[in-house]
């Protein structure tokens, strides 16, 4: 108690010499730092937060304790980040998801505005994936095929409006070809779907599927991203099969209150990111099927912008609505 008082008293003459920044970076934090996640407690954004929680807390000696809020869609534990003071001592680990839902809900929030990008730290690329008696062996033979069936064909989500859903209409808009979405409660329903052909096709994160793709349970046509998978090194890229411009990176990200002062915002993003660049964290990441995706405060602000303008289109263009 002594010590914060002692920082305060640091803070106020710091402001009648206008000193305040460099101030605010050499204090912060004097407290303990509360990082919600507005999901349960299980999961990728849960395991994320409670990693980079556990580093955060070595790297700058006080305790950064993980707050699970989920519910309502994220929105509970979204809104009540967006309510924190903008001191700091509240961050939220969140995932893509949060510049999408505003687009399809009324939140009591504006996604971008009303927070403060830290840091970019994971992200998912995808694989889409088909039973072996499906007509088509890659991209191209696919779009053949759905446009010979128009409204025939079909893929897996595993909610209405996420971002799988979203993809496969971009996908659609792309191509011309004209898949229909099959919506189901989680990843797991939608993979047995796939693997008792009740759908055609389904755009997943790897590590779920993985191993019904290695044993021949599923066959993948391509990867998102800019080049092969390690674990999938015989399957091309959309890019290399003439899908240039088919972004289908997830990301998971670290924001704040609106607000926060600029040198706690570049503290926190400065020890975040040596946390992502960690040996140990890499191993931790690749365990969980995501790859890390070191972002500043800047370049994340620019990727969550842009993220919210091109699915903001998709939904438009395609007149997506969710009930």
């Amino acid at each position: 108690m002594r010590t914060f008082f002692l920082a305060r008293r640091g803070l106020l003459l710091a402001a009648a010499m206008g000193l305040v920044g460099p101030v605010l970076a050499q204090a912060y934090p004097v407290k303990p730092i509360r990082l919600i996640t507005p999901y349960a407690p299980s999961g990728t954004t849960d395991l994320l937060a409670r990693m980079i929680g556990q580093k955060l807390t070595e790297s700058l000696g006080q305790s950064v304790v993980v707050d699970n809020r989920g519910g309502g869609n994220t929105i509970i534990g979204t809104s009540l980040t967006a309510k924190a003071p903008a001191d700091g001592y509240t961050i939220m680990l969140m995932a893509m998801p949060h510049v999408i839902i505003p687009l399809l809900f009324p939140t009591p929030y504006d996604p971008i505005k009303d927070f403060t990008p830290i840091a970019g730290v994971a992200s998912n690329e995808q694989v889409l994936v088909a039973p072996p008696s499906l007509p088509a062996n890659n991209v191209k033979e696919l779009i053949a095929l759905a446009k010979s069936k128009p409204g025939q064909l079909n893929f897996a989500t595993v909610d209405s409006g996420g971002p799988g859903h979203l993809l496969m209409e971009s996908f659609n808009n792309m191509t011309g070809a004209k898949m229909l979405q099959v919506p189901y409660k989680g990843a797991g329903p939608a993979i047995n779907a796939i693997l008792g052909s009740q759908v055609d096709i389904y755009l997943a994160v790897p590590g779920p599927i993985m191993g019904n793709i290695k044993s021949g349970a599923l066959k993948a046509l391509a990867v998102s991203g800019s080049k092969r998978m390690a674990a999938l090194p015989d399957v091309p890229t959309f890019a290399e099969q003439g899908l240039e411009g088919f972004d289908a990176k997830t990301w998971y990200g670290v924001v704040a209150p609106a607000g926060v002062p600029r040198p706690v915002v570049d503290k926190l993003s400065t020890e975040i990111l040596k946390i992502i660049a960690m040996p140990d964290v890499q191993q931790r990441l690749e365990s969980l099927s995501v790859t890390p995706f070191a972002l500043n405060a800047d370049r994340f602000s620019s990727l969550m912008q842009s993220d919210m303008t091109r699915y903001k289109q998709i939904i438009e263009v395609n007149q997506i609505k969710v009930k």
